[in-house]
């Protein structure tokens, strides 16, 4: 294994055994849940909105250590920001985690979220890496909904 591989590698272990901001959201303004049904990973987002930025972000659950680190990440990356911001982030990770293994990804346009890109070398992988990431989408569009991997 390469040093930046063990570096990612190392990334995701932290989050998954120190997740960041776990728990419930209290003064949420929404919520959404997601589910992957290939894996069993399940978790509930809440997402703290006041002038078009989220100010808050939390979640909860139970999954692998890769749908857990990749839900830990996210709400690190999308706290403070815009909407807008949050949606076009969205975009940039699911085109990084989507990108067949064979072609180039630009890691440089999703920063410190590039640890994910490891699991586009095990397809089944991505599912649990993009769910934090779907769910997100569900809850700033379609809050209270259920977000699948599918």
């Amino acid at each position: 294994m390469s040093d930046l591989s063990d570096l990612y590698q190392e990334v995701i272990l932290d989050h998954n055994r120190r997740p960041r901001n776990w728990g419930p959201l209290p003064d949420a303004t929404s919520s959404a849940e997601g589910y992957n049904p290939l894996c069993g990973d399940r978790l509930t987002l809440h997402v703290k909105i006041a002038d078009d930025r989220i100010v808050g972000v939390s979640f909860e659950g139970s999954g692998c250590a890769i749908s857990k680190a990749s839900a830990s990440l996210m709400t690190d990356a999308i706290k403070g920001h815009t909407l807008g911001e949050a949606f076009d982030l969205f975009d940039r990770v699911h085109l990084m985690l989507t990108t067949p293994i064979g072609q180039p990804v630009d890691e440089s346009q999703v920063g410190k979220l590039a640890v994910l890109s490891g699991v586009r070398e095990f397809p089944t992988r991505v599912k649990c890496a993009s769910l934090a990431w779907h769910t997100l989408k569900s809850a700033l569009t379609h809050p209270d909904s259920i977000a699948k991997t599918e």
